[in-house]
């Protein structure tokens, strides 16, 4: 059975660095895209980024392009999110989730599992 386990939530100040990790059991994580999604309450889940297998493809949501970096570690099966000068707009549950590929649109249908997500939290 997959498990995808995210840490590294908690609450942040406006300016700092946010930085995640997604750790995988069950599965050959190499042979995976790593996805990266956040929601609001009220809000549809959104793409925030993903990196294919053997970094092929890497693609960011345009509300974090330029501040953001994915990347994955196949050795710790584990995947990184970080994201700089946050801000208060960033502040969501923030899950990752493993599928076939990546897409630019960042599409939720791409993932076949989620992780139970951890909160982000950034005050101004």
């Amino acid at each position: 059975q997959v498990h995808l386990v995210e840490s590294g939530g908690g609450l942040l100040q406006a300016g700092e660095s946010l930085r995640l990790s997604c750790t995988a059991s069950g599965l050959i994580f190499d042979e995976w895209a790593v996805g990266w999604f956040r929601q609001v309450p009220g809000k549809e889940r959104e793409g925030v980024a993903c990196i294919a297998i053997r970094n092929l493809d890497i693609y960011y949501a345009g509300s974090v392009k330029g501040r953001s970096a994915i990347r994955r570690d196949d050795s710790k099966l584990t995947s990184y999110l970080q994201i700089d000068s946050l801000r208060p707009e960033d502040t969501a549950m923030y899950y990752c989730a493993e599928g076939t590929f990546c897409t630019p649109g960042l599409h939720l249908e791409d993932m076949n599992c989620w992780g139970q997500g951890t909160q982000v939290t950034v005050s101004s």
